[in-house]
């Protein structure tokens, strides 16, 4: 078992690596102009020249899927720190908080998370806008939820605590005491989420995107690329194997790095 918990701690660490590498690369160095049409040349088949080929316009795919990178691992860490920011002030609210205000609280954080993922985020851009800064705004709001119980349940967990409640005799107010005496202890578990979350974020934005709702042409996205290529997949399959591949490496990555870090902060916590 803790060898298996091992394997799939460092398969998700190695594909998420792969895919930042991929995306600091594409700032250096692309193997052609991904934006640049070539009509002469659609559809080109892998080659030296077009590594993974050509798509309807001639615009070289693997460029494509580099400079999308980019836009990728960008909305899945911002919309990701917008949610566990306000999800966090949120949770830690609710839990200091008693009575009425704290059961509207959570009763609405339930609220939300009885909505599908992608219903809830579409009908989110559809009032802030469609775009990079929009998709951002509405995976962050969707991804409130999750954080908001997350650290409502810990600081709840930890205001039992002897050293909590002996800050709250010495008069602390309740937000230092979040901050410097639960936060320190809450920080693993908050990484390990983050890190799962940024998956179902690049996931959920090349959904938005292959709605059209996400990031607009010409910026790049995987979503976009996979939405171009429906009509000629079972001519030319490899210009939306290349970048399905790659959406499912990043996705699959991270949950499986978030996985290896919740089994290890188990084992440690385990330990204490």
């Amino acid at each position: 078992m803790k060898k298996k918990q091992s394997v799939s701690f460092w398969a998700g660490a190695i594909m998420a690596a792969s895919i930042v590498a991929i995306c600091i690369i594409s700032f250096f160095w692309m193997p052609a102009d991904p934006e640049k049409m070539d009509t002469l040349n659609r559809f080109a088949l892998p080659s030296a020249a077009h590594l993974l080929g050509t798509d309807q316009f001639g615009r070289d795919v693997l460029s494509r899927i580099m400079e999308a990178s980019r836009w990728a691992l960008l909305v899945g860490v911002c919309s990701v720190t917008v949610g566990a920011l306000a999800g966090s002030i949120i949770g830690a609210s609710a839990a200091m908080l008693k009575g009425a205000v704290r059961a509207v609280i959570m009763r609405f954080i339930d609220g939300m998370m009885s909505f599908p993922g992608i219903l809830l985020a579409m009908m989110l851009v559809t009032v802030l806008g469609k775009g990079i800064l929009g998709a951002v705004l509405a995976i962050g709001l969707f991804m409130v939820p999750t954080f908001s119980r997350l650290v409502y349940s810990m600081v709840l967990e930890n205001k039992q605590r002897l050293y909590i409640k002996a800050a709250h005799s010495y008069g602390c107010s309740g937000g230092y005491i979040v901050l410097f005496h639960m936060l320190p202890d809450m920080l693993p578990r908050l990484i390990t989420q983050f890190s799962s979350s940024i998956g179902g974020a690049v996931l959920l934005e090349s959904s938005l995107s292959f709605l059209g709702l996400g990031i607009q042409p010409p910026t790049p996205s995987w979503g976009m690329m996979l939405n171009e290529a429906r009509q000629f997949v079972l001519n030319y399959p490899y210009i939306a194997i290349a970048p399905g591949v790659v959406l499912l490496i990043t996705v699959l990555g991270f949950n499986l790095l978030g996985d290896g870090l919740n089994d290890r902060l188990v084992k440690r916590r385990s330990k204490t």
